[in-house]
């Protein structure tokens, strides 16, 4: 459950990352209210944890991750 909480929240980051790349707009400041709103910088915090959490996945087995998915 952590591991697909961990991605989603990845994820969110990379389309954020994206938006802000082809568009110069970021979304996560933008409904956080600014990049310095505490909404956004929570949100920004919850990304990077998740970025740090899904590095284990580089060194996980591949069987005890296709266990668990299940």
């Amino acid at each position: 459950m952590l591991d697909r909480l961990a991605l989603l929240l990845v994820v969110v980051g990379a389309l954020n990352w994206g938006s802000i790349g082809l568009f110069q707009f970021d979304l996560v400041a933008w409904i956080g209210g600014g990049q310095d709103g505490p909404i956004s910088r929570v949100v920004y915090t919850l990304v990077a944890l998740a970025g740090v959490w899904c590095i284990s996945l580089f060194f996980r087995k591949r069987e005890h991750l296709l266990e668990n998915a299940e």
